[in-house]
């Protein structure tokens, strides 16, 4: 069975070799902002991240794809992250501590995934790349701190069982962390 890809194959803009997408979020950034469809990119990477993160290789088909496999590396940290929360609230502090906590993007030297993501050509581009980037890492924390957490305000064990999982054999931090 082939793994998910994404339907957004219509950028607004490539940095690299990734795709700038819009976004429903309350956060602001630099991100094109579309409330006139029901799912964005998050959503897709929440909806596809139980089926993609069980797979080693990933065929990129689109620039979108590198979003989605980025959103989805995220998810896992995120996932790592909320085992250790008892609560929501208390949730939701160590996603935004880790959404605006010091990351590595496209290029630089400890990026995962620099064999499959292009550099920015620029600085301008790097930074805004940087501010889209934490701006999706902090709507992605929430969505998935809703997500784990519920309605009842229980951590999920079918959400939670997923944080030893590595997406492609690969971790957006560093070994031991």
């Amino acid at each position: 069975m082939p793994a998910f890809h994404s339907s957004f194959l219509k950028p607004l803009e490539i940095i690299g070799n990734t795709a700038i997408l819009p976004i429903k979020t309350q956060f602001t950034g630099p991100a094109p902002l579309d409330v006139s469809q029901d799912t964005d990119i998050i959503d897709e990477a929440l909806y596809y991240f139980r089926a993609n993160v069980f797979f080693r290789t990933y065929e990129i088909k689109s620039e979108a794809d590198r979003l989605l496999i980025y959103i989805t590396l995220y998810i896992t940290e995120c996932l790592k992250k909320l085992q250790r929360c008892s609560n929501k609230s208390q949730g939701q502090n160590e996603m935004y501590s880790l959404a605006i906590s010091r990351f590595d993007i496209p290029g630089d030297p400890g990026f995962p995934l620099n064999s499959v993501y292009g550099k920015p050509q620029s600085q301008k581009e790097a930074d805004f790349l940087r501010g889209y980037l934490t701006q999706v890492r902090q709507e992605t924390g929430l969505r998935v701190c809703e997500k784990v957490f519920g309605e009842d305000g229980k951590p999920s064990k079918w959400w939670l069982c997923f944080a030893k999982r590595k997406f492609m054999d690969k971790s957006l931090s560093g070994p031991g962390q």
